[in-house]
């Protein structure tokens, strides 16, 4: 089976059953009961955590998608969290580290593709410190390697996410990080 943007997945109703009579339109609106969902982005932070030598933290994944990629900390915010709460929580579960402070820094539109099914994502991107630099700890099921790395390590051209990597690119470039 190929992959499938997630409008294309609906074939029903998830209210009423009824079969999709528009597959692949945005939004989805049932003619039988009116249901509707647009397909909005979902959330997800990206930490650009930075040491004492402005090297930045890149993680390789230990699975899919993209395994043995490197990234960014970060995840997809949880129901009623704010995308702070997200960058905290997230940081802390796949590192253990806790952020002190954090900038925000962009963010950009991202395709997640998992189960067959491609999600449209909008990726929230920021400049982390933490009080902890020295402590990692990776969460096995999640990350293998961490590395801090320079702005010109080869290792940025692995990166699992192009969004990631853009985000990366625009830290390099920005006046914020000397």
């Amino acid at each position: 089976m190929t992959e499938v943007a997630i409008e294309f997945a609906h074939r029903f109703c998830p209210n009423c059953g009824v079969p999709n009579a528009k597959l692949g339109s945005i939004p989805f609106r049932c003619a039988e009961c009116g249901f509707a969902n647009f397909f909005g982005p979902c959330g997800a932070v990206g930490a650009l955590v930075t040491n004492e030598q402005n090297q930045l933290l890149l993680v390789r994944r230990a699975r899919d998608p993209e395994q043995g990629k490197w990234g960014l900390p970060g995840g997809f915010v949880d129901r009623s969290e704010t995308i702070e709460q997200a960058l905290a929580r997230e940081v802390f579960e796949e590192t253990r580290l806790r952020i002190s402070s954090h900038d925000f820094l962009m963010s950009h539109p991202n395709n997640y593709h998992y189960g067959r099914i491609i999600v449209a994502v909008i990726d929230i991107f920021f400049v982390c410190k933490v009080s902890n630099a020295a402590e990692i700890t990776l969460q096995a099921s999640e990350l293998t390697e961490f590395r801090y790395v320079d702005k010109d390590s080869s290792l940025l051209e692995q990166m699992a996410f192009p969004s990631n990597r853009i985000a990366i690119d625009f830290w390099i470039n920005s006046d914020s990080n000397d």
